[in-house]
């Protein structure tokens, strides 16, 4: 495994948002872009936390297939939905707003439904769940993703890892967040598996002959994005363990993402034209709010969940399991565990380092040049 050195909170905070601020994202913008960032590693999801901050996020800017400045322009809009065009800008600013839009909707008219065009990759589906549940409502969000994963019985990647969130307001000191995407697993982890030198797990990337692929996380990332294998959908290879609901519940989240907003899909999102050269992802996505306190009040649906959550966690426990877990559970432990600052691999210690001396940032110093 690889060697990781802890970052104070702070440090990384502010580094993140300066060098936002470097690649031309506006202060407030930079703000949110490193909150949406950094919340993903204090949950312990360190496929989308600073390990692609500068890959998925500086690299496409400077590549200018992503706007640093986000113009988002409202195309059709009433009391309780939206469309918005998010012109190929930040996507973590673009979901903020999104889903603030559908909160706000929510507190007024009981539900609010805000779907997005021509986005980027908004960092962890599940923040924006959260920004609903700290509101007092249930949330909902999806967004659809370069085509990598596989339909049931299929060997070709035709649409994304299209995660499926709901987070519901709880009476405990964390709420119901459930965060995951349609496939086993999705590309950021291979990609932070690659970083740490492990193997991929049997069963979640499928080759064109139709057997698993196993081995090496490099070699399995490069025949995905060459479009020799492709990811497998929840359930796994074939219908047997239910992979067509893996395979269904994905289309469900690539509807919700294209056909309201009159959004791309599928392989329009692979994110090249027609004579290969690269382009925006044009990626769509969903927020939904539904506000609690329209219904039986928000007191009552905050105490009910948690009696729900509470009885899951003290049903009778497998014979080798030491506890059961709900959704948000592990994540707020991990949290906790982490006050203390962000672990960074060594391969990202070298690109934060880069984005440092080429930013010109040179009050940072961090503890791996000690």
């Amino acid at each position: 495994m690889a060697k990781t050195t802890i970052v104070d909170w702070k440090t990384i905070t502010d580094f993140v948002t300066d060098a936002f601020i470097a690649y031309g994202v506006p202060k407030e913008d930079a703000e949110i872009c490193a909150d949406v960032l950094l919340e993903s590693d204090k949950r312990g999801i360190e496929s989308h936390g600073v390990n692609r901050f500068k890959p998925v996020y500086l690299d496409r800017i400077k590549s200018g297939i992503q706007n640093a400045v986000t113009n988002i322009e409202i195309i059709k809009e009433t009391p309780t939905t939206a469309v918005i065009d998010g012109h190929h800008g930040m996507g973590q600013v673009i979901g903020y707003k999104a889903m603030s839009m559908a909160i706000k909707k929510a507190k007024e008219y009981g539900m609010g439904m805000v779907v997005v065009r021509n986005s980027c990759h908004y960092g962890i589906a599940g923040y924006y769940s959260s920004m609903a549940t700290k509101a007092g409502c249930i949330g909902m969000t999806g967004t659809n993703a370069r085509p990598s994963v596989a339909p049931t019985n299929g060997v070709e990647g035709m649409f994304g890892t299209n995660p499926f969130t709901i987070g519901v307001p709880t009476d405990e000191a964390f709420d119901f967040n459930f965060d995951c995407a349609t496939s086993i697993t999705q590309n950021g982890k291979i990609e932070y598996y690659e970083r740490i030198n492990k193997d991929v797990a049997p069963g979640t990337i499928i080759n064109e002959d139709g057997s698993a692929v196993t081995g090496d996380a490099g070699v399995a990332l490069k025949k995905i994005r060459n479009g020799s294998a492709a990811l497998t959908t929840l359930g796994g290879i074939g219908e047997e363990l239910g992979g067509y609901k893996g395979y269904g519940f994905a289309l469900a989240v690539e509807f919700f993402s294209s056909i309201l907003q009159d959004g791309a899909y599928g392989k329009a999102l692979d994110g090249k034209d027609e004579q290969g050269n690269i382009r925006p992802y044009q990626l769509g996505h969903w927020f939904i709010a539904i506000d609690t306190e329209h219904f039986m009040g928000e007191d009552i649906a905050r105490k009910k969940a948690g009696e729900i959550t509470r009885s899951m966690r003290s049903s009778k426990k497998a014979p080798n399991a030491d506890r059961i877990y709900t959704a948000g559970e592990k994540e707020y432990e991990i949290r906790l565990s982490r006050k203390d600052g962000v672990p960074i691999n060594e391969s990202v210690q070298k690109e934060i380092t880069f984005v440092r001396d080429e930013c010109c940032l040179t009050k940072y110093k961090f503890p791996w040049e000690e």
